[in-house]
C-alpha cells in the first residue's frame, strides 16, 4: 500500500468519525443552487459536462451506488493525492460536501 493510499484511508476514517457524530446540515436554497452550479461548471470540466465522465470518473448514480458515502465526501473535500482531483475545501463544508453526495447519488437536480 502506497503512502497516498495510506494517507487517504486515515481520511476517510476521520471523515467517517466526524461524521457519526454530527447531524447532515442542509444548505439553504441559495447555497443549493450555487453548489449544483459548481458541480455542472467545475466538477464537469473533468467530468465531463452530463457528468459522464472525463478525465475523472462518472458521477451518475449509477457510478456511485456501490462507493461508500464517506469516501465521496472525503474526496471532494479532501481531493485525491496524487491524482488531478483537487480538494474542495476551501470552497464548501464538509457538510456541504455530504450534501453534494448525496444529490449526487439521487441524480443531480438542474
Amino acid at each position: 500500500m502506497s503512502a497516498n493510499s495510506v494517507i487517504f484511508a486515515v481520511f476517510l476514517m476521520s471523515t467517517a468519525t466526524i461524521a457519526a457524530a454530527q447531524p447532515p446540515v442542509s444548505p439553504d436554497a441559495a447555497r443549493q443552487r450555487e453548489l449544483v452550479h459548481l458541480v455542472r461548471q467545475d466538477c464537469g470540466s473533468c467530468h465531463g459536462m452530463t457528468l459522464q465522465g472525463g478525465l475523472g470518473p462518472a458521477l451518475l448514480p449509477n457510478s456511485l451506488k456501490d462507493k461508500p458515502q464517506e469516501g465521496l465526501v472525503a474526496t471532494i473535500y479532501f481531493g485525491r493525492p496524487g491524482t488531478p482531483m483537487p480538494p474542495w475545501k476551501q470552497f464548501m463544508s464538509e457538510a456541504e460536501a455530504e450534501w453534494l453526495v448525496q444529490q449526487l447519488l439521487n441524480g443531480l437536480p438542474q
